[in-house]
């Protein structure tokens, strides 16, 4: 049987743990070839048996792939595809992991070649460590991991479901949404929630006469709120980058929110302050009701 040849491109924490998953399952049955920016990162990444061989050069990473998986910011992958193009064999499959659809969809269908495909993918994994010592063979289990259909990009359904059985291998459920969808859905529980997690570590960071006192204070609560405001900022500038106009509208929904919260203090309205609290009570609890036999809620 021939072995498969993956190459991921990005060895940190998601691409590390796909690594990782893989190798689990398939063991001998595939070859994994990865890049990371530094010597002391590939060989952490070999020694973790993450990769069988690991790069810094992309393009001799990907030599002979079978499939090439992006797991670096958003916007660094348009740029390696173009770098990796002239050495990828026809019938290459390339995958990502990147947070936003559209933006990195509509710029692969520009420059891929006839015979070099792509499937666009997302998983709703991750933690607020970075790197591939974060990286677990089990972070995509039992999580979410979405796969990309939209008509308009011609994908060969051989080449989607090849990808399906590899996420699958990883533990996680499996799911569908086009690229508008999943753009505007991801910046509702993904996007807006980093953003406003940092919003609450910055509003501290800006109470200078009492931030000692303040730190005092943070307990389990503030931890739980922030915990993914301590994501990688290289990622997180390139997501809001790269999907503007749903963030932006979210944002812009939030900040009214908030205002109408500023007005019941102000005035004191004890009612709308208790129906502000158990609507939000109410629509988390049902939320994490229905979707407990799912997948986990990140």
């Amino acid at each position: 049987m021939t072995k498969l040849k993956l190459a991921i491109l990005g060895v940190g924490l998601i691409g590390g743990s796909f690594g990782l998953a893989l190798k689990d399952k398939l063991h001998d049955k595939i070859y994994i070839t990865g890049t990371t920016r530094t010597e002391k990162s590939c060989k952490k990444a070999e020694m973790m048996g993450a990769v069988d061989k690991g790069y810094i050069d992309n393009t001799a990473a990907v030599k002979d792939a079978d499939v090439v998986y992006l797991s670096t910011p958003v916007l660094q992958m348009v740029p390696i595809v173009q770098q990796i193009l002239p050495c990828l064999k026809k019938g290459t499959i390339i995958t990502d992991a990147g947070s936003t659809k559209q933006y990195i969809a509509a710029s692969l269908q520009r420059i891929l070649p006839e015979g070099i495909y792509y499937v666009p993918a997302h998983p709703m994994a991750g933690r607020e460590q970075s790197g591939i010592t974060a990286a677990s063979k089990d972070l995509f289990k039992n999580k979410s991991y979405v796969i990309i259909k939209d008509p308009k990009m011609f994908t060969p359904a051989e080449a989607v479901e090849k990808i399906r059985t590899l996420i699958a291998l990883t533990g996680a459920h499996v799911t569908e949404l086009d690229l508008v969808k999943h753009d505007r859905c991801a910046s509702l529980i993904s996007h807006v929630p980093h953003i406003t997690a940092a919003a609450l570590v910055n509003l501290l960071n800006r109470n200078y006469n009492d931030l000692e006192e303040c730190i005092k204070l943070a307990g389990g609560g503030f931890k739980d709120t922030t915990r993914i405001a301590s994501s990688n900022a290289d990622m997180w500038a390139d997501i809001c980058i790269s999907n503007p106009i749903p963030i932006i509208n979210d944002l812009q929904t939030l900040q009214m929110i908030i205002n109408d919260v500023i007005a019941a203090v102000n005035n004191k309205d004890r009612e709308a302050l208790y129906d502000y609290f158990s609507t939000a009570k109410q629509t988390r609890d049902k939320i994490i009701d229905e979707s407990k036999n799912m997948y986990e809620i990140e």
